[in-house]
């Protein structure tokens, strides 16, 4: 949403509802003896109308309520993403959306304030907290001295290190230039294990770094997602590692995500075209839902980049991959998780990773979809295996291995019907490293500072 309306040329509002379940009725049959606090109804037996805070139903009751005032307005609900309201805009241009979090909107709108005046003097909400988007969910927003706007948690990780404070006595230490150290592996661990109190602030910490990560915060994700493991028996190393993830993040808490809407030039990448008419695949043809909405607004390119990290867990034999997805200029999600089987090559991770990048891509493709959004061609999705990427898109390519067998189809079958194409890129310049490797500052620094840190046209960085 934040993207489209940068993207668009639209106005970025927020707004909270006070007191959002009171504003709604409840279908269950509660009751009360009114105390003292009543006066002259002490004693009388008060049947509870509203949806009061804690009842079972009051949060259903509540989205029932707003749902029914968007629709009133025009709106209806993504089928993909049924939390983001969209309507189009009269002239056609494009579609405003509103994004419900419980009580906490996101409005992408040619006129917010009219709709935000809407809501108070004809729907009668009490609302606070209005106006243009600078803090949502956590998340800080402005605009850098380029004008680009951007998403960054500064004032979460400024919390972060007040609750870290009065636990530690301490703040987090900053002499660190990595979340974790490179190469390392915290499942070979032998310290002891915690104690009942430390292993509650373990979690404590493990959840805090995990809500960084969803706040923009992709640099940390691979080291969050390892630690995550011990959450139910750490050991004292793991507990010092998860603070120097603290001071990592401290550290460079000036990183951001920063909506950049123009769109990549690909025409000097290479593509060979091949006839895949007589492979086992025939001439598929990418699936397009017939009842998404009309697309409207400006075009989008998707580009990913997807790399794999063998043996990374030593006690498993498991895998990670990394998946990093922009739209246009624009990070707008990162994965990185172990695999789910244990592969024995490099060749084999790789398959398993690019097989979990092209699902992703089909999901994010159906989503932009149904949000209205007109995507422009195939996606691109880059890997740094030159096997990998010539099995998937060479049809006279065999399959060596069949444990890789419906990874090995589902890629190629997704390239022969022109959803994608999966090119070639050198390994030292993957940004997807960033997620699937315990990294040094040195090995990812320059893919980190054009994600992250980066202001102005990330083409003057080369």
């Amino acid at each position: 949403m934040i993207f489209l309306a940068e993207l668009n040329g639209l106005d970025l509002w927020a707004t909270d509802i006070g007191n959002a379940y009171l504003e709604a009725y409840t279908k269950e049959k509660v009751a009360i003896v009114a105390g003292p606090e009543f006066g002259e109804l002490q004693g009388h037996t008060l049947i509870v109308s509203r949806a009061l805070y804690g009842l079972h139903l009051s949060g259903k009751m509540w989205h029932q309520r707003f749902s029914a005032c968007l629709r009133e307005e025009g709106f209806f609900p993504c089928k993909a993403e049924p939390d983001i309201w969209m309507r189009p805009l009269p002239d056609g241009s494009s579609y405003e959306y509103v994004g419900v979090y419980v009580d906490d909107l996101a409005m992408v709108m040619k006129d917010p304030k009219a709709f935000v005046d809407k809501l108070i003097n004809f729907y009668k909400f009490k609302l606070k907290g209005t106006g243009p988007l600078t803090f949502h969910l956590g998340c800080d927003f402005g605009r850098d001295e380029h004008g680009v706007l951007y998403m960054s948690p500064k004032k979460y990780i400024e919390r972060m290190v007040d609750n870290y404070e009065r636990i530690y006595g301490e703040k987090p230490k900053t002499n660190v230039t990595s979340p974790l150290e490179k190469g390392d592996h915290p499942e070979c661990d032998t310290t002891d294990l915690l104690d009942p109190e430390g292993v509650t602030q373990y979690q404590s910490l493990v959840g805090q770094l995990q809500w960084a990560i969803s706040l923009g915060r992709l640099d940390i994700a691979t080291a969050v997602m390892s630690m995550s493991s011990f959450r139910s028996a750490p050991r004292v190393g793991h507990l010092h590692r998860v603070k120097r993830i603290c001071g990592y993040l401290v550290k460079m808490k000036h990183a951001c995500i920063r909506f950049r809407t123009g769109m990549p030039d690909y025409t000097d990448v290479p593509e060979p075209i091949y006839e895949w008419a007589d492979s086992v695949y025939g001439c598929p043809v990418e699936e397009i839902p017939d009842d998404a909405p009309t697309p409207l607004g400006l075009a989008v390119i998707l580009t990913q980049y997807v790399d794999a990290s063998l043996y990374h867990c030593m006690l498993t034999g498991r895998s990670v991959t990394g998946i990093l997805h922009l739209i246009n200029g624009t990070p707008i999600d990162a994965f990185s998780k172990k695999q789910s089987t244990v592969e024995t090559a490099t060749y084999g991770s790789e398959f398993v990773a690019a097989r979990t990048c092209v699902e992703q891509i089909m999901d994010l493709r159906y989503t932009l979809r149904y949000l209205g959004v007109p995507i422009q061609g195939r996606s691109y999705m880059f890997g740094d295996n030159e096997s990998v990427v010539n099995s998937s898109s060479r049809p006279d390519a065999k399959l060596h291995k069949r444990h890789d067998a419906l990874s090995f189809h589902r890629v190629r079958e997704a390239v022969a019907s022109n959803k994608l194409s999966f090119i070639h890129m050198d390994g030292d310049k993957n940004p997807a490293d960033i997620l699937s490797k315990h990294w040094g500052y040195q090995q990812v620094w320059p893919q980190l500072r054009t994600l992250l840190f980066w202001q102005g046209d990330t083409i003057d960085e080369g």
